[in-house]
């Protein structure tokens, strides 16, 4: 058992830190304001390799493992407290990954290289109306094959990067039913072009939702009316769509804790400078046991959510990178939901007592921590997998699927 990072690992976190410490803290205060990130603060993580890091080199990526994706979300949530950039590129990382596992090659040669340039948007596109984590009950979306290409008809909501992708171009990862009865084997996953850089796609409007935080980064839904798409954008096999969107959501899981985990420890940074400065009754905060034992606790659970997130990243590269055979995608559904729970929730604790330190400093726009408060919220709420739908997969593969609470059916009455 080894608890350090590998040379190569030391030196990549090591250059994202200076990256973002760099490019990133000095504006991040600046697009959580004006709600859009710099143009060119995206090329130049492209230009670092840091847009859809994930993706083969064939295609521009760097070809990252999950444990070096992780370093990466953490190093930019450090730097970037309202995490809207970080967001966009865990999106990225996470299901550009998919589909340069299952896509055809025509396909991602099309795509892929205008992603890791930092032209096109990749984001993921399965939420409706009727529902979130429900997929199989709650996809109402359909797609039918027609020649030699599919029509799809639907709608989807709560989805990031709508505005960026309608005004510089994107690209999503989708889920339909062939069958609008058929359970989860009835989903095929493709490639939906929301806009290639000469517009919106025929078929598809947009609407724009206003978020309490990440406010960089959009969020919206769009409706698909008779989209046609070709047939080499359909990702692996008709049918399979399901499980290739459990193995997205997986990595999105594992990137988020990461995420959360970058700002809580920013947040703990700041925190414990100010109290180690700030008297009160002549002495240093810090030197209250009231404060010392908070910062304790915060510490605590800093350590505890790091090891689970890189745990969970290290399993996410032995199943997914290494085929290592004493392990399975339900190991890594397990411990990427473990730590999608707790890394959040922990880092929303953390950032509220930091907040608390400063006093009534701590609930003004002039104080970092509010921005870091909003964004990480919405990680505790939903966003690839509610934290309820977490303890469900936990408790699947603690108890077995005999015991989910959706499959009983009155087999214990």
């Amino acid at each position: 058992m080894n608890f350090e990072e590998s040379d190569e690992e030391r030196m990549f976190r090591e250059a994202v830190r200076d990256f973002a410490q760099r490019y990133v803290a000095p504006v991040w205060q600046d697009y959580d304001r004006n709600h859009e990130i710099p143009r060119d603060l995206i090329k130049k993580m492209a230009e670092m390799q840091l847009w859809a890091p994930t993706v083969s080199e064939e295609y521009g990526g760097a070809g990252l493992s999950w444990v070096m994706a992780c370093i990466a979300a953490e190093e930019l949530a450090r730097a970037d407290l309202s995490i809207a950039l970080p967001v966009m590129y865990l999106v990225e990382a996470s299901w550009a990954a998919i589909f340069d596992m299952y896509g055809t090659h025509e396909a991602k040669s099309e795509i892929l290289p205008r992603v890791t340039k930092g032209d096109l948007f990749f984001g993921i596109a399965t939420t409706e109306p009727t529902g979130g984590s429900d997929l199989v009950n709650s996809t109402k979306t359909i797609i039918k094959p027609k020649g030699d290409n599919f029509v799809v008809n639907g709608e989807k909501v709560y989805i990031s990067g709508v505005r960026e992708s309608e005004k510089y171009g994107g690209v999503y990862f989708t889920l339909a039913k062939e069958d609008p009865k058929g359970d989860h084997k009835a989903f095929t996953a493709f490639i939906l072009p929301l806009n290639l850089g000469d517009g919106l796609h025929p078929g598809i409007t947009t609407t724009l939702f206003e978020d309490m935080g990440r406010m960089g980064v959009s969020t919206g839904g769009f409706n698909i009316e008779d989209v046609e798409i070709p047939k080499h954008y359909i990702i692996g096999e008709r049918g399979r769509g399901f499980y290739y969107a459990m193995m997205g959501f997986s990595a999105a899981r594992c990137l988020i804790a990461a995420t959360c985990l970058g700002a809580a420890e920013g947040a703990f940074d700041i925190g414990v400078e100010y109290v180690k400065q700030r008297k009160q009754f002549g002495r240093p905060l810090a030197a209250f046991e009231g404060i010392m034992f908070e910062a304790v606790d915060s510490w605590m659970a800093l350590e505890a959510d790091r090891g689970l997130t890189y745990k969970s990243a290290w399993l996410m590269d032995k199943v997914y990178r290494e085929k290592d055979p004493n392990y399975t995608a339900l190991d890594v559904a397990k411990f990427t939901a473990a730590a999608k729970y707790r890394a959040p929730h922990d880092a929303l604790d953390i950032i509220t007592r930091a907040m608390t330190w400063h006093g009534a400093f701590g609930y003004t726009k002039e104080c970092p921590l509010e921005a870091s408060y909003r964004g990480v919220r919405s990680y505790t709420i939903g966003a690839e997998g509610g934290a309820h739908i977490m303890k469900i997969v936990m408790g699947r593969e603690i108890f077995g699927k005999e015991y989910l609470p959706y499959r009983q059916k009155g087999q214990f009455d």
